[in-house]
C-alpha cells in the first residue's frame, strides 16, 4: 500500500548532498563555487557536502578541485541488483537488440527529462554518447514522448509551464499546440515515434513497460540511422518485436520491476 508522504519528514540536508552528485553528471570535477552555483545552494553548504563525499570516500579533492571515486556507482548498483526481475529485464533487452541488430534502452521520466536506466548498444549512430544515467529532453525523444503522453490534462499542464522547450534540429516538434497534438495520436495507437528531432540521423520507436496495475512506469525503445531507412520500414520490422519484449518485461515477475 502507498503511504502518504509528510512533508515534515523531508531531509533537505539529504536533498543538498544528492544535488552535489548529480551537479557532477557530464563534468570531470566541480570546485565549490561551480558546485554552489548549479544547486543553488550556499557555498558553505556545498563545501560541507563535499568535503562529506570526501570522507566517505565517495568523492576526492585535488588542488581545491573535486572527483567522483568509482565507489559512488555502488550507489547505482544496489539499485540494479535490488531485484531479481531486472536480471531478466536486462537479458530480454539483450535479445531485443539481437533481433533487430540495433540499439535497445529502457528510460523512465524524471522531471523533463527522460533518464536511461538499461541500455545495450549496437551500432554507433549519435553524436552524443548514451550510459545508464543519461538524462535527456523528453519532448524530443520517442521515449520522453511516450511517457509524456501518459501524463493527465493537469500534469501537462504544469509539464508545459515550465519545461525549456525549443528546436534541437530544423524537424524537432517543440511547440506546445503540436506536442499535444502528438501526445494524442501516441495515446490512440499505444506507442511513439521520433525522427530527427533529437539529432539529425536518429530515428527511434518506443512502447511502454508497465506495472503489476497496468500502469505505464517506463518506456522501451530501439533505434537506428534514419539516413538508411524509413518510418514505414521501423514500424515493420521493429514495432512487433518491440511490443512483444516490452509485454514480456511488464509481465515477467511476480514482483513489482525495480523502476
Amino acid at each position: 500500500m502507498t503511504q502518504e508522504i509528510n512533508r515534515a519528514d523531508h531531509l533537505q540536508t539529504l536533498e543538498k548532498g544528492l544535488k552535489v552528485i548529480e551537479a557532477f553528471d557530464g563534468r570531470d570535477h566541480l570546485t565549490i563555487s561551480t558546485a554552489a552555483a548549479l544547486t543553488d545552494i550556499s557555498r558553505p553548504t556545498a563545501r560541507r557536502v563535499l568535503i562529506t563525499l570526501v570522507n566517505l570516500g565517495y568523492a576526492q579533492m585535488l588542488d581545491n578541485r573535486f572527483y567522483l571515486t568509482p565507489k559512488v556507482l555502488s550507489l547505482g548498483y544496489s539499485y540494479m541488483t535490488a531485484r531479481d526481475s531486472w536480471e531478466i529485464t536486462t537479458t530480454l533487452l539483450r535479445e531485443l537488440s539481437k533481433k533487430t541488430n540495433e540499439s535497445s534502452s529502457i528510460a523512465k521520466l524524471v522531471g523533463e527529462e527522460i533518464v536511461y536506466i538499461g541500455r545495450v548498444p549496437a551500432n554507433k549512430i549519435m553524436k552524443i554518447s548514451l550510459n545508464i544515467g543519461t538524462h535527456l529532453p523528453a519532448y524530443a525523444t520517442s521515449m520522453g514522448k511516450l511517457l509524456l503522453a501518459q501524463k493527465s490534462g493537469e500534469e501537462l499542464s504544469e509539464y508545459f509551464a515550465t519545461a525549456d522547450l525549443k528546436p534541437l534540429t530544423p524537424y524537432t516538434v517543440y511547440k506546445e499546440a503540436d506536442l499535444r497534438k502528438e501526445f494524442e495520436e501516441i495515446r490512440r495507437r499505444g506507442w511513439a515515434i521520433s525522427e530527427d528531432q533529437l539529432e539529425i540521423g536518429l530515428m527511434s520507436i518506443a512502447a511502454p513497460i508497465r506495472n503489476m496495475r497496468g500502469e505505464i512506469i517506463a518506456a522501451i525503445n530501439c533505434s537506428t540511422n534514419s539516413s538508411q531507412t524509413t518510418r514505414e520500414e521501423v514500424e515493420e520490422t521493429y514495432l512487433e518485436p518491440l511490443l512483444e519484449t516490452a509485454d514480456l518485461i511488464s509481465r515477467n515477475t511476480e514482483i513489482e520491476l525495480p523502476f
